[in-house]
């Protein structure tokens, strides 16, 4: 029997949602405001995984233009029922707000890579939706009511509707199956059947280091419910040098071997010995952002349990299957010869179309054209990819000719439109194109290479630039030849883009580098990238 590595998704993937067909597996995450929405992971070990759909790919399935940093897609949900996939998802309109705001849509597809259906709108009540197959055909739709009500009074219910299939309706009749414990924030809610059972599983405690997996079950569908004898299924708030902590928001699966596992949501803070551990409460900040493990289950008494305790491990037993191919060092380079993106990269609330770029105005190049500044949340012109390692090496070749210091492009590190670093160029009266740097940090801009800026002597056509992730820090470095390199002498902290330093109501994505050109002079301008690379270190 081979051993499953956790996490199985790294980097940002987040509420990962469980789906079998016959000996193919699937993983749906969130994805908050990247586009497309929603990536979808294939395997046939529960090892070994690959992206293979990113469902939510066009403004009509998907607009999520002026939505607030962490809105749009959360909470995914992927089940296979009558020959097809469904998707329920939320699209978070309102974020920092006494309550949030959001709208639900279903859709479905033959395959796994589409095409998907028109979205049907569930109801704007609630959110982390999920669909409930039952035996005898009918279909329930499962989610967490929110606001206006107040505070002294929240919503730590899981509310089901009837979903009749046929005529894309809800039955205006909802059954409140679940009032919560004093974890509170119930969420994340999936219903299964096994053995004359219903079994309710609800994230619970927030999405950060309190979180955890309740389970509950019932004879009947609609309940009473009983609480699981352990009441958490899984935590890691009790063990807090455990290296995978927030564990939560579990997804359950009967395998064809008939074994049972879990995906769940999981953060690796970062621990270095002699560095003091950094984050409120002592157990470090989380610049990967909330990642996806998996774990084994067994069964007891007829209720569910980690096999192990209840904690999340970095090694699980893997099930009764033949191991696939490895996936892989984590190394990747795109030369931008193909005429679509490729999918490890995203963009920012929008696609990727003609007003923000091309990949054959110059073919073998990405074009970008200067559009708004970073911290929009509008049309910006980014093509980022997350960071999946604590120590990484990023690069990138660039053309740009900026007639206007509010022309620039270049290299990103970026978390949300009010917290990131960029290396750019410019162009700036008197001393021509010049490379600066911008933090912005919790909204606050600091400018760096001001007053002293790098020039790019005129007859250079290219520009390297890199990004050096060192686990706590980074550093940008340039070269005009692709072979000498000069290191910025600036050192950025790597764990503020974290969703620990950000806190508040916006925190739910992690770190992404990536490539920008903004453009606010309304002159026009583009810059051509001919290749992006992401190399992990050792």
């Amino acid at each position: 029997m081979y051993q499953i590595e956790n996490p199985i998704l790294t980097g940002f993937n987040p509420d990962p949602s469980l789906c079998r067909v016959g000996d193919d597996y699937y993983i749906a995450t969130s994805t908050f405001e990247w586009f497309p929405g929603v990536r979808i992971y294939h395997s046939r070990d529960l090892k070994n995984w690959s992206l293979v759909s990113t469902p939510l790919n066009s403004v009509a399935l998907l607009d999520m233009k002026g939505n607030p940093d962490s809105g749009g897609i959360w909470a995914p949900c992927l089940s296979y029922a009558d020959g097809k996939f469904w998707l329920l998802y939320t699209d978070v309109k309102i974020v920092d707000s006494p309550w949030k705001n959001g709208r639900n849509f279903l859709v479905t597809a033959p395959s796994i890579e589409g095409p998907w259906s028109d979205p049907i709108p569930m109801g704007n009540g609630g959110f982390d939706p999920s669909l409930f197959h039952d035996t005898d055909g009918r279909k329930y739709f499962i989610y967490r009511p929110w606001g206006p009500r107040h505070h002294s009074n929240p919503h730590n219910t899981i509310v089901m509707q009837e979903f009749f299939a046929d005529t894309q309706t809800l039955s205006p009749e909802r059954t409140t199956l679940f009032t919560g414990t004093p974890l509170g924030y119930t969420e994340g809610a999936h219903i299964y059947r096994r053995e004359g059972y219903y079994y309710l599983l609800v994230a619970e405690g927030g999405t950060s280091y309190e979180h955890a997996v309740v389970v509950l079950r019932a004879k009947n569908l609609a309940g009473p419910y009983e609480l699981h004898p352990d009441v958490t299924m899984m935590t890691s708030w009790h063990l807090p040098e455990n290296p995978l902590q927030k564990s939560g928001h579990g997804s359950l699966l009967e395998t064809h071997t008939g074994e049972w596992y879990m995906a769940y949501l999981t953060s690796r803070p970062l621990h270095l010995p002699g560095i003091p551990r950094l984050a409120t409460g002592g157990r470090g900040y989380c610049p990967l952002g909330r990642e996806t493990g998996i774990t084994r289950i067994e069964w007891r008494d007829g209720w569910p349990y980690v096999e192990g305790g209840k904690h999340a491990a970095l090694t699980v037993p893997g099930p009764r299957m033949r191991e696939q191919a490895v996936s892989g060092s984590g190394a990747w380079r795109t030369d931008f010869d193909s005429d679509r993106l490729d999918p490890e990269l995203q963009t920012l609330r929008i696609p990727f179309d003609e007003t923000l770029g091309s990949l054959t105005a110059r073919p073998g190049f990405l074009r970008l054209y200067g559009n708004d500044s970073l911290n929009s949340t509008f049309t910006q012109s980014t093509v980022a990819r997350r960071w999946q390692h604590f120590r990484f090496r990023a690069q990138t070749q660039m053309t740009f000719s900026p007639r206007h210091f509010q022309q620039s492009a270049g290299l990103t590190c970026y978390y949300n439109s009010k917290n990131w670093t960029y290396c750019f160029m410019d162009r700036e009266e008197g001393r021509g194109r010049t490379l600066k740097i911008i933090q912005l940090d919790h909204n606050v801009a600091h400018w760096h290479l001001y007053d002293n800026p790098i020039a790019v002597p005129e007859e250079v056509e290219n520009v390297w630039l890199r990004v050096e992730v060192d686990t706590l820090t980074y550093r940008y470095s340039y070269s005009f030849d692709g072979e000498n390199w000069q290191t910025i002498p600036l050192t950025f902290e790597a764990w503020k883009l974290s969703d620990d330093y950000i806190g508040g109501r916006g925190f739910f994505t992690g770190a992404f580098v990536g490539l920008h050109c903004e453009d606010i002079s309304g002159d026009g301008c583009y810059a051509d990238f001919a290749s992006f690379s992401y190399q992990p270190e050792n």
